[in-house]
């Protein structure tokens, strides 16, 4: 049996180990390759088996350092880290598959370290807990994530990269100087000590003070209103393994960080609700709208990975379980259909040599198994029913009415009319038409060279069926991971009383 501190340390362990490797066998692409993917499937194996062992409802915790908490660096694993992990893990699996038969990062070694130093900044942002380590893991994340974006070089990508950069810098900035003063006002950095006294705070106007200042920080990173502008700056400069899991995991740490800290350290006011709320609304329409006015198709996703983060806030912003169910299933569902979109633009990429919807066309004939597997996480982001997408919608929608948040249900059921428009049209103008130049509908490649491509987009398709088709296991989850973070005291004392805190 696994003690559960080796359970909290392979997460970490796993995508750091890859680093290293990765980078020692700079010069060998092979190699680097199977290492690559060899971490990827350790790491992978080592969330099953944290998930396996919380998935009863067990909250697992450990601390690093040799003291107890609040003084040790704590590690935590409830129902929402251990699916957060979990879905990290597939990425990177996919990722790496999808990676093995892909040009567009052969000739850059650098690639892989990065990557593997990406998922080690995303994973230790989900385990940690203790909120200056979420601060130094995310520093850990931009670092990679800078050096993915402005690894080919070009000027389009450093341009991204200068924009990407500031504004995290300065989010990143606000973020250090909000811990420093809730450290200053707590005497604490551990977020199950913080639960317990910031409500001991006797200043109202700090506390309000510290959690909008908090909110900013992890807004820029989750790409909500009016803070979104780098992403749709910067991410179509990328590759398309690189857009894919930026896609999946970038704005999802934002969000898990807004659903920790608002569930944990600071309570949600009805006042601040509604301005989450409207957040949340604003964000969905501005996103959905960018995306319908534009005919790339990277912008065309990008703008609907910050459209759908809004149906994730909505969650928080209702606070009843229910909705925080809906937001636990959203983010998992979204991970897995939006990267799948990426990597199927790549392929298209591949085959007609454009992103530009006007350019190409004709795929449903030169690449039908394609065009199938595009319809799957296409009509589960625009949420059809049985799909994955439409369950993850219902459980955001329904506690929507039952709160009287009516503008936030009619939101999110004119948005996803919207979203459905915009799949439509990457259909019709990429798939169904004919292509205006007959010669970009001929592959560019053979097609055993897609073989790594199809296996990762079939599997993320496969998962997002399995889900859609068998909701009830995944709603369970979802309410039991709601459960716990609507009962904080199950989290705190797993951190500060538990036994397992002291393995």
């Amino acid at each position: 049996m696994i003690s559960s501190h080796a359970l909290l340390t392979l997460p970490i362990a796993a995508p750091l180990v890859g680093l290293v490797l990765t980078t020692l066998f700079w010069r060998a692409s092979k190699l680097q390759r199977f290492a690559s993917l060899t971490a990827s499937l350790v790491f992978l194996w080592s969330a099953v088996a944290l998930l396996s062992n919380t998935i009863d409802g067990t909250i697992l915790a450990t601390q690093f350092g040799s003291w107890d908490a609040p003084f040790g660096i704590s590690f935590v694993a409830d129902n929402l880290t251990s699916a957060m992990v979990l879905i990290t893990a597939i990425m990177a699996v996919v990722i790496a598959i999808y990676q093995l038969t892909d040009p567009e990062e052969d000739s850059r070694p650098m690639f892989h370290p990065l990557y593997h130093g990406l998922l080690l900044g995303v994973t230790g942002a989900f385990m940690t807990g203790d909120i200056f380590n979420m601060y130094v893991w995310f520093e850990v994340m931009l670092i990679s994530s800078f050096g993915l974006l402005v690894l080919g070089g070009t000027k389009e990508q450093l341009d991204a990269g200068v924009k990407y950069v500031m504004l995290n810098l300065v989010m990143t900035t606000i973020f250090l100087v909000a811990v420093a003063f809730l450290y200053g006002a707590t005497g604490t950095l551990n977020m199950a000590d913080l639960a317990n006294r910031v409500p001991a705070i006797e200043n109202p106007g700090l506390v309000t003070t510290l959690a909008v200042l908090f909110l900013l920080a992890f807004a820029s990173k989750a790409a909500l209103f009016p803070l979104f502008f780098w992403l749709p700056a910067s991410y179509h400069t990328a590759s398309t393994p690189i857009l894919a899991i930026f896609a999946a995991l970038l704005t999802k740490v934002g969000v898990y960080a807004i659903v920790r800290c608002f569930t944990l350290i600071f309570p949600v006011t009805e006042g601040f609700a509604t301005i989450i709320g409207v957040i949340a609304a604003l964000t969905m329409v501005t996103g959905v709208l960018g995306a319908a006015s534009h005919f790339d198709i990277r912008k065309i996703l990008s703008f609907h990975i910050i459209s759908q983060i809004g149906y994730m806030l909505v969650g928080v912003a209702i606070a009843t379980p229910m909705a925080l169910a809906g937001s636990v299933l959203y983010i998992v569902h979204h991970i897995i259909v939006k990267a799948n979109l990426f990597l199927i633009g790549g392929v298209i990429k591949r085959k007609t040599g454009s992103y530009q919807l006007k350019q190409i066309g004709g795929l449903h004939r030169a690449a039908p198994f394609l065009a199938i597997l595009f319809c799957i996480p296409a009509l589960s982001l625009a949420g059809l029913p049985p799909l994955s997408g439409f369950w993850a919608k219902y459980l955001v929608i329904k506690p929507s009415l039952d709160a009287g948040s009516w503008y936030l249900a009619a939101t999110a059921l004119i948005v996803g009319v919207l979203t459905l428009y915009s799949m439509l049209k990457i259909w019709n103008e990429a798939f169904w038409k004919s292509s205006a130049t007959p010669e970009f509908a001929a592959p560019l490649a053979p097609n055993s060279s897609f073989a790594g491509q199809y296996i990762a987009i079939a599997t993320l398709s496969a998962i997002t069926l399995c889900i859609g088709l068998n909701p009830e296991p995944f709603v369970a989850f979802s309410m039991e991971a709601a459960a716990q973070l609507s009962d904080s005291s199950r989290y705190i004392n797993a951190v500060l009383e538990n036994p397992y805190a002291r393995d």
